[in-house]
């Protein structure tokens, strides 16, 4: 038998064993391979970790926020007297803090649900609320109204008289967020068929008016209060010039520079932030009109703030707004101006709510 016949002759002993083997049924089958199990081993004892930080304690301050509508120390001077007051009152730590835009505060929100609240306007209220839940506690009583409004401002000696010359013209604005500052004057050009021209987000509402005052636009939206009358003079009322009942040129500071007088008026606006440094703002900057009532800004809290711990907050801030330094701090009409608060609820600012779907404007549209 030569080497080549052994050769092929092995081969198919081979082959034929292999078919036999496939064509048969084995007494017992393999398993399919799986993957090794492991076998459970008891875990070592892991060393005890300390508990996360109680919320409003030193190590887990409430986070409070502001919009920065107006000057950024201004806010924090004036927060810090609030955490101070709030802080006595409740035995909770508190940290205030002005996030650089409103779409920037509504973020911080959302990112940090259960430990921040926040003063932010009824724009960006409906924005958060739709976003993530944030819920509204109180909202700004200024002088007795529960709301406010836009004035859309122009230099004294502008020829532009009314909404249409807006048309193409430079609009300055305090930040895409502001509800005053910008949605509510959106719809209104929106409704009158009005499309500004190159537009200058200010960064603020004296800002905004600053713009007009040195010539950087053409106009500006900023918010509203009603000038306050001398004692015994008639008080204003919805329809009334919104415009001090004096010569305008009569307007100075007072001897300590913290309000703006015309012949006993005071003026509240947006203008009188900008007093000091130019004083002579009502004579050269005029209110051209202003927008329907808008809901008064709110005091907002996170989706997953601890109950308890907001309904001592609550209590403290009523009771802090009875008191002196409320007009040291968010009651200084160099801050947001609050004369008090009061309750509101979630339906306060379905129409705020329904000027966000008309103006199609979301929070990424802010940014």
């Amino acid at each position: 038998m030569n080497k080549r016949f052994l050769f092929v002759l092995l081969t198919l002993i081979v082959t034929a064993s292999m078919i036999l083997s496939a064509c048969g049924t084995p007494a017992t089958e393999v398993p399919p391979t799986e993957e090794p199990t492991e076998v459970p081993t008891e875990e070592p004892t892991a060393e005890p970790t300390e508990e996360m930080p109680a919320i409003g304690s030193p190590e887990h301050p409430i986070k409070v926020l502001f919009v920065p509508s107006v000057d950024a120390n201004v806010i924090v001077t004036g927060g810090e007297v609030m955490a101070k007051a709030l802080n006595e009152a409740t035995g909770l730590t508190f940290e205030v803090s002005v996030p650089t835009s409103y779409a920037a505060t509504i973020e911080e929100m959302c990112a940090s649900p259960s430990d921040t609240m926040a003063f932010i306007p009824a724009f960006g209220y409906v924005l958060a609320n739709d976003l993530c839940g944030v819920d509204v506690a109180f909202k700004a009583v200024r002088r007795g109204w529960g709301v406010y409004w836009t004035m859309i401002v122009v230099a004294r000696d502008s020829d532009i008289q009314t909404l249409e010359d807006l048309n193409g013209k430079k609009w300055a604005y305090p930040d895409a967020g502001s509800t005053s500052g910008f949605l509510v004057p959106t719809v209104m050009f929106k409704e009158a068929g009005i499309t500004p021209g190159e537009t200058l987000e200010a960064g603020g509402h004296p800002e905004a008016v600053r713009a007009v005052y040195n010539g950087e636009a053409d106009f500006a939206t900023a918010f509203y209060s009603p000038w306050a009358a001398p004692e015994g003079a008639e008080k204003w009322k919805i329809g009334d010039d919104p415009e001090v009942p004096v010569d305008v040129n009569s307007c100075a500071l007072n001897e300590d520079k913290s309000q703006l007088l015309c012949e006993g008026y005071r003026v509240l606006d947006a203008r009188a932030n900008i007093r000091e440094e130019f004083p002579d703002v009502v004579a050269k900057v005029r209110i051209l009109t202003l927008s329907p009532e808008i809901p008064n800004d709110t005091l907002s809290f996170g989706p997953e703030f601890p109950a308890d711990l907001r309904a001592q907050i609550e209590e403290a801030l009523a009771a802090f707004a009875q008191t002196e330094a409320w007009g040291q701090s968010i009651g200084s009409e160099d801050f947001y101006g609050w004369s008090g608060l009061e309750p509101a609820t979630d339906a306060d600012y379905d129409f705020i709510r329904l000027m966000v779907a008309e103006s199609g404007t979301t929070i990424e549209s802010l940014k």
